[in-house]
């Protein structure tokens, strides 16, 4: 690792959240892919999402038992105010790619930026807005408005909802999970690992409800008899990287903030585009004015993020001004 930190000119740090960065984006390409077509051929959600907490929760056990490090029950109970927005987020996410296409997940999703940075302007020093995150943020709805244009609403009406109703589970998992692991904060005291593995562990108690309540077991029997061979290894493989981003999604939110981490999440999706314009069969094709919309929208998303990380640039310059004015540094 320190022979290609030399090479490349960067710090252990940077080295590490290029790392996370990219095993990240790898896992949220796959899981939205196979999440896809897994939901098609076993369409029942939460008991799908219970099998891949399980699943991920397993692997967690048996590959990764010595790195998990839970310090004390204190900690698992401060963890559980996670559980509900980690077990909404998964679900929603589901049932969104189930009634709608993946570019109109994509499409919403990239405006959930906008919703986190609302929410923290209510925090004690909220970070300053400059005019070009509010470009920014007026381009991404620009963005969603020409995907819009050409959109089927009677049937993606569902899938608008669900999109919504997951990108406010998805901000406030990944707010609620950076001041849980904060070091400004009082960190818990749980690995990364550990930390995947309750949020899968603890969320298959609530998915256990949620499977009798909505009555999907009696459909689990049916439908296993029905699963063809690719259909089994869609749910698999949905399982295993559902695992990953369970793990990497941890590791990155240590390393970066939560909106830029939504940003992230928006800039990982042109290779989604690509393969929903190329490869996966839709029944109603992108137009070209879709494809520019969703486009415009994770592009801004990057261009928000620079302008956002030149904020906090600012910010960090001016907390050190006065010991450079000072000339000597506070005991």
């Amino acid at each position: 690792m320190r022979v290609y930190e030399k090479a490349l000119g960067v710090s252990s740090r940077e080295m590490e959240t290029i790392s996370a960065v990219a095993s990240w984006t790898t896992c949220s390409i796959g899981m939205m892919v196979f999440n896809k077509l897994a939901i098609g051929a076993f369409p029942a959600a939460c008991t799908l999402t219970a099998i891949q907490m399980l699943v991920s929760s397993v692997l967690l056990l048996a590959f990764a038992r010595s790195s998990i490090h839970i310090g004390s029950w204190q900690d698992v109970w401060r963890w559980c105010m996670v559980v509900p927005l980690f077990v909404g987020m998964l679900l929603t996410s589901l049932l969104a790619l189930e009634h709608a296409p993946m570019s109109l997940v994509i499409a919403f999703r990239g405006t959930s930026p906008i919703l986190a940075l609302a929410v923290e302007r209510l925090y004690p020093e909220p970070l300053r807005v400059s005019a070009r995150m509010v470009a920014a943020m007026v381009a991404m709805c620009l963005g969603v408005a020409l995907y819009c244009r050409d959109m089927q609403w009677a049937e993606s009406r569902d899938g608008v909802l669900w999109v919504m109703l997951n990108s406010l589970f998805a901000v406030g998992d990944r707010l609620v999970q950076r001041y849980l692991l904060a070091k400004e904060q009082r960190p818990v005291d749980v690995s990364t690992t550990g930390v995947a593995l309750l949020n899968n562990a603890l969320s298959l108690v609530p998915m256990g409800f949620a499977v009798l309540l909505t009555g999907e077991f009696r459909q689990i029997v049916p439908l296993c008899r029905n699963l063809s061979g690719l259909g089994v290894f869609w749910v698999a493989a949905s399982c295993v990287v559902g695992c990953g981003i369970s793990f990497t999604g941890v590791w990155v939110q240590r390393l970066i903030a939560a909106t830029s981490f939504l940003v992230m999440v928006n800039v990982s999706k042109f290779a989604i585009i690509a393969l929903e314009v190329y490869a996966i069969k839709t029944k109603h094709p992108l137009t070209a004015v879709q494809v520019a919309g969703v486009a415009l929208t994770i592009v801004a998303g990057v261009w928000y993020a620079q302008a956002r990380r030149d904020i906090e640039d600012k910010n960090k310059d001016g907390e050190t001004l006065p010991l450079a004015i000072g000339g000597k540094a506070k005991c």
